[in-house]
């Protein structure tokens, strides 16, 4: 008897430890979502799964500032390029039935593109193909709003060509993700949008997932806002999700994404072997998602961005756990949003142990004050210092603070983002998402 009260006395003390770390948690996110809402910072809402149930849920400012109409749980969002992790879904199941396999080549459904005897399936998923990302094309303006046709988007896909020949590199391009959902069609003898509810949206049981039309603002549907002015400013401008197609047309609710992404990576919408192809990334790009680092943490994830409608969603195998985030409005950069979070939602985990670091002195920081620049980076990275930290910021991008684990070598340790100087030739080289680039400091 005595053994049995030490035990509950144990569980209920542990119960009432868990509970408090949950409760803090909370409120440490309410507080962080108070001030981006009272800054207007951002207007939208937030999801969070832990263990497939969901943690927390908030909503911020308005889905339709003209009415005073606020978000609530159901308010659906258009999710830009997130809709590609669904497309690889569907594709990966298409795999699984035997439709087509990763190294079916593209030939095979349309001769006609350029490459289409060497572009398999998978260069698609990995964004390797090497076409022109049509969301480049200089005359969109005058065709992205209205209805297009597969024939047209096709057309276009040919007139643009290709950048580099399949494989050679990996580079960001919609036009793979719109190729891959016509390629769906094909193989079920539907259209994309029925394709969508037959094989993840009925599964599932999503009630504000679907393909997008038109925003129906008396159907809950949030409207897309910049700030100005101090006020929030209303986008006309709608992309037809004709155009857009399984690379963004997909519209959805943060608590509907977390059910998606706890499923998918549950493994309970494609067999074992497909979900490890699409968690393995090359060159930076796995099938229809992104792998990044949080304090030693890897992180499966995509961004999506339309017409002024950001949206993210990640997930954390280590702590089983699903983020999503739909914003119609955001008024600072999405990944310093993304950091904030995580950084809050975890400030009280003790098993992420900070990495010791150098105590550099203000002088010894000259050395790498200056701006890199190189070839395979997108971007120009800029050093400063203030007092005795260093500090980094890209091309276009929030400025953030750096440790020294050793000596010529600086972190940003949220991101798991390497900057290893070699002093002797003025270069650097930078690690980010696996992959290395070598940049040369600027006179």
């Amino acid at each position: 008897m005595i053994m049995i009260k030490k035990g509950l006395f144990f569980m209920v003390c542990f119960c009432s430890i868990f509970t408090f770390a949950q409760t803090t948690t909370k409120a440490n996110l309410d507080s962080l979502f108070n001030a981006l809402e009272l800054e207007n910072k951002a207007i939208g809402t937030v999801s969070i799964y832990k263990n497939g149930k969901e943690f927390y849920r908030r909503e911020l400012g308005f889905a339709n500032v003209k009415t005073k109409t606020k978000a609530n749980p159901f308010t659906k969002f258009r999710i830009g390029s997130i809709s590609k992790t669904f497309t690889a879904t569907i594709i990966l199941q298409q795999v699984d039935e035997g439709k087509l396999s990763l190294n079916t080549l593209v030939k095979e459904y349309f001769p006609e593109l350029p490459n289409a005897n060497k572009i398999t399936i998978e260069d698609l998923l990995r964004h390797q193909s090497g076409l022109v990302n049509v969301t480049n094309d200089a005359n969109i303006r005058s065709w992205i709003t209205k209805h297009q046709t597969r024939k047209q988007m096709m057309n276009r896909f040919i007139k643009n060509g290709t950048e580099f020949g399949p494989k050679e590199q990996s580079k960001y391009s919609n036009t793979n993700f719109i190729v891959l959902s016509y390629i769906s069609e094909i193989i079920d003898k539907k259209p994309f949008s029925e394709i969508l509810k037959d094989r993840i949206i009925n599964p599932l049981q999503l009630k504000r997932t679907e393909f997008g039309s038109p925003i129906q603002p008396n159907n809950n549907e949030a409207l897309p806002y910049y700030f100005e002015n101090n006020q929030w400013n209303f986008i006309d401008m709608q992309t037809s999700m004709s155009a857009a197609m399984g690379a963004g047309a997909i519209v959805s609710t943060s608590s509907e994404l977390n059910v998606f992404y706890s499923n998918l990576f549950s493994g309970k919408l494609t067999s074992e072997a497909s979900l490890k192809k699409l968690m393995t990334t090359k060159k930076g790009f796995g099938l229809g998602i992104m792998q990044s680092e949080f304090k030693g943490l890897k992180v499966f994830d995509h961004d999506g961005g339309i017409d002024g409608f950001q949206s993210y969603a990640l997930y954390i195998p280590e702590e089983n756990t699903t983020m999503a985030f739909t914003f119609n409005g955001l008024n600072a950069m999405m990944m310093s949003t993304v950091i904030s979070i995580l950084e809050t939602y975890f400030k009280n985990d003790s098993s992420l142990k900070k990495k010791p670091t150098l105590d550099l002195k203000s002088d010894e920081l000259n050395v790498y004050l200056g701006t890199y620049s190189g070839k395979t980076f997108p971007a120009k990275v800029t050093f400063t210092k203030k007092g005795n930290t260093l500090f980094a910021q890209a091309t276009g991008q929030p400025i953030f603070k750096l440790i020294a684990p050793e000596k010529n070598l600086f972190l940003y340790d949220a991101m798991g983002i390497r900057f290893k100087f070699h002093l002797k030739n003025n270069t650097m080289e930078l690690t980010f998402g696996g992959k290395k680039h070598l940049l040369q400091k600027e006179e």
